[in-house]
């Protein structure tokens, strides 16, 4: 059974002759465990695509089933709570509270979410270890480079078990050499721990760490694409796909 479905997801911003058309009738799935690129020109609606599915903005037209829960029938307090158990979210740009420490800021899905403050940290210092950050514990975001702090923003998505991680250009702001580790990352999570992963990417030799490659353009789905893993034959083709669309 498909962790992720969309049935003919559609989101329509602005109206009458303003009216754009940013997703159109998008159907896909992502499977538990998988690990799912999506990529397309800008503006094609990637972005758009990973705000419908983590709950983040509604449908126009459409559904979006997340472990069998139909996120367009959920109140926004429903939605909330699906959200901060069921979701973790991976930025370009971190969104790392800055005046917390790396422990802090990884706790603070849970203590949102009622857990107390010992059992919140206890799980946020353990999942910063299986980061490679447990000498980075007291360290605020200032005091890290950029590729530990999203090592740090990986860990705050995973501290609740979710079963989907969304990743929105999780590399862009980093460079090869960073980029390649957090790809690497999240290629680790989704075969050792099981979670989903759909990521947007604008790099193919980012998008070749996935299992599956979707690619969207003005809002549809064109094309798809399985990979096998080996390396730079597949960010090969990948670029071959992207020059093709």
């Amino acid at each position: 059974m498909s962790l992720v479905q969309t049935e003919n997801l559609t989101k329509v911003y602005g109206k009458g002759d303003t009216a754009v058309t940013a997703l159109d009738h998008v159907n896909l799935t992502v499977n538990p465990g998988e690990f799912v690129a999506v990529m397309g020109p800008s503006g094609c609606g990637k972005s758009t695509l990973l705000h419908l599915i983590g709950g983040l903005d509604r449908a126009t037209e459409g559904r979006v089933l997340l472990g069998g829960h139909d996120l367009s029938r959920l109140d926004d307090v429903k939605l909330t709570e699906l959200r901060r158990r069921q979701i973790g979210f991976v930025f370009q740009f971190y969104n790392l509270i800055p005046v917390l420490d790396a422990v802090e800021n990884v706790a603070l899905p849970l203590v949102l979410d009622g857990v107390k403050q010992n059992t919140a940290r206890a799980k946020a210092t353990a999942w910063l270890q299986k980061m490679g950050l447990g000498d980075r514990l007291a360290n605020r975001p200032d005091h890290l480079s950029g590729g530990q702090q999203q090592r740090v923003a990986i860990a705050r998505a995973l501290v609740a078990e979710p079963a989907l991680v969304l990743a929105d250009e999780p590399t862009g702001n980093l460079d090869t050499r960073a980029g390649d580790e957090i790809a690497s990352l999240l290629r680790q999570i989704a075969d050792d721990w099981g979670r989903a992963i759909l990521m947007v990417t604008h790099d193919p030799r980012i998008a070749a760490y996935a299992d599956r490659i979707i690619f969207l353009k003005d809002g549809r789905v064109v094309d798809e694409t399985r990979l096998s893993g080996n390396g730079t034959d597949e960010t090969k083709r990948v670029m071959a796909k992207m020059e093709a669309i």
